[in-house]
């Protein structure tokens, strides 16, 4: 099986470090990665699917309730693009571009 590389985005550095700050459960963060890169397909309980709108051609999964991760897999690249990381309401409310 193919082991994709991770490739991190300035936003998600920056997310991350909000989540280390927050005190959040990294070692969830580092499964659901560890899965990804496998090339695997995430449990239904990571409620993984497309995303529309500013996100349109990237994943959003749950790594809790609210604690969301958005990806994107490129596979003729062998690559996934770690974009944003953080709650419903600092991800979609706003809007934001990354």
């Amino acid at each position: 099986m193919t082991k994709y590389k991770i490739v991190w985005t300035t936003k998600f550095k920056k997310d991350l470090k909000l989540a280390k700050k927050q005190n959040k459960d990294l070692n969830k963060l580092d499964y659901v990665i560890n899965i990804l890169i496998q090339g695997k397909e995430l449990d239904a309980k990571y409620q993984d699917h497309s995303l529309t709108g500013i996100y349109k051609g990237y994943r959003e999964c749950h790594i809790d309730p609210d604690w969301l991760l958005i990806y994107k897999k490129d596979d003729d690249k062998i690559v996934i693009i770690m974009l944003r990381l953080g709650s419903h309401s600092n991800l979609f409310e706003k809007q934001k571009n990354y």
